[in-house]
């Protein structure tokens, strides 16, 4: 991690996390499955507005009747906690790793006709940085417009002189919360920071996911080189992250976020183009769209917690910074013992030794309640995702901790589909394939040096 980056980032968490966490919390999971719903069906929505029910039902029978019989009341639930809708009529591309994403965002921005939104936490002047920036300025001089958010501590570490020769081509960007007071007007707000990475080319086409503009990813194919586990040190391997490409309806969505970010910064009026083009259905995939900030209803924890209560086979999480609340390790430990396979893969190398720390002090309950937990060895892990029984997925850039849930601006989709579950199993076994398993006879042996670490880092689990 930059040093400027990581410095900014301790700031915010120390300095502020203690004073926000008296004033925010997370809802009472307790609350999320109180009985049945009372509609039969899900909210479907489609281009041509909402189903009404009996469209919504023959449409699900369709989709799930013989596949996941089960699906269907836990959409209903995951839109009573929500209140979001799902959308119908997408195609949903998974994107394994680094390299993969930056070849498909790459093409995609090249080959853009009207409009590029580009909304990430972190955009490094390096070389695939300066690749993204070249061809942003290229498609800005053939008339395209481009426009960028990215995020002011996660970019802390960039020279401005970097944003300023994209400005300069004509890009339009915005600092999102800058670090600096003065740099801006209205309430500073250094805690609340754009976690999202998001970008919407012609309005049609979407990335979404846990992947910045950064290098970082690029190298990340060393996780597929087999190297011999053990590697301690994270500069020496390279990152492990998801990310997914949509196509279809749900784009709309996505688009939409990405404006409400932009003009609730106030930093400047958006270019007059078409954002919001027609579109058709291409895909059979449904999905729902979970952006959340800070002062909502925190929709993904909620989506997350309904999703774990109503498993039946099978709970698969990979989780890069991984600092559950209570309810988090009550609900896993509950599943375990219904006898859910639940199964963990959490770093095994970091970036950031606060949190790794933090999250270790949780594995005691975790393990003597049966949730089976793996350590990537062989990649710094930054992916956010999971699959529950094979059919409900997720994939963003929420991590599971309080950060990401009360304080962050933040963006996860969830797709519900037996296909897709399929793939995301898939890689999810890839993962387990170079992940060493920690069981509860080595972990009750381990040094005390790192149990001290353990329990210190989980004093700031709050602020976090």
């Amino acid at each position: 991690m930059n040093v400027a980056r990581w410095l900014a980032t301790s700031l915010v968490t120390l300095a502020f996390g203690a004073s926000m966490a008296a004033c925010a919390s997370l809802p009472d999971a307790s609350e999320f499955n109180q009985g049945t719903a009372a509609k039969a069906n899900p909210t479907v929505a489609t281009p041509n507005g909402r189903l009404k029910g009996k469209q919504a039902a023959e449409l699900l029978k369709r989709r799930w009747a013989r596949a996941a019989p089960d699906l269907k009341e836990l959409a209903v639930l995951e839109e009573a906690a929500t209140g979001v809708p799902l959308i119908a009529g997408n195609k949903v591309t998974l994107l394994f790793d680094g390299p993969a994403t930056m070849r498909a965002m790459m093409e995609a921005a090249k080959a853009a006709k009207s409009t590029i939104n580009l909304e990430t936490y972190i955009f490094d002047q390096d070389e695939i940085g300066m690749q993204f920036a070249d061809i942003l300025i290229e498609k800005q001089k053939q008339g395209v417009t481009v426009n960028v958010l990215y995020d002011s501590v996660g970019t802390l570490g960039t020279p401005k002189e970097f944003f300023e020769r994209m400005r300069n081509a004509g890009v339009s960007l915005i600092a999102f919360n800058p670090v600096n007071p003065a740099a801006r007007g209205g309430k500073w707000e250094l805690n609340n920071r754009d976690h999202r990475k998001l970008m919407v080319v012609d309005g049609k086409v979407a990335f979404t996911g846990g992947i910045n503009i950064s290098s970082t990813y690029a190298n990340s194919s060393f996780f597929r080189s087999r190297q011999s586990p053990g590697t301690t040190n994270a500069q020496d391997v390279g990152w492990r992250d998801t990310h997914i490409k949509i196509e279809g309806p749900a784009v709309a969505q996505l688009q939409w976020t990405f404006i409400n970010a932009w003009v609730q910064q106030e930093a400047g009026e958006l270019p007059e183009r078409e954002y919001f083009p027609k579109l058709a259905p291409v895909g059979d995939k449904m999905l729902r769209i979970l952006a959340t900030e800070p002062g909502r209803d925190s929709e993904i924890y909620k989506s997350f917690i309904v999703a774990i209560q109503e498993a039946k086979k099978s709970i698969h999480v990979t989780s890069a910074y991984f600092v559950p609340d209570p309810q988090v390790v009550h609900e896993l430990s509950a599943a375990a013992r219904r006898g859910v396979d639940v199964k963990l893969v959490l770093p095994g190398v970091t970036d950031h030794g606060l949190v790794f720390h933090a999250g270790r002090a949780f594995y005691d309950e975790l393990l003597e309640n049966g949730v089976k937990i793996y350590e990537l060895q062989v990649a710094v892990l930054h992916a956010k995702a999971a699959v529950i029984d094979g059919t409900w997925s997720t994939v963003g850039s929420a991590n599971i901790d309080r950060r990401s849930f009360l304080h962050n601006y933040e963006l996860n989709v969830v797709i519900l589909d037996p296909a897709f579950g399929m793939e995301m199993e898939s890689a999810f076994n890839e993962d387990l394939r170079d992940s060493k398993q920690v069981t509860l006879e080595r972990w009750r042996k381990r040094p005390w040096a790192d149990r001290l670490k353990e329990w210190a880092a989980r004093l700031t689990e709050y602020w976090i």
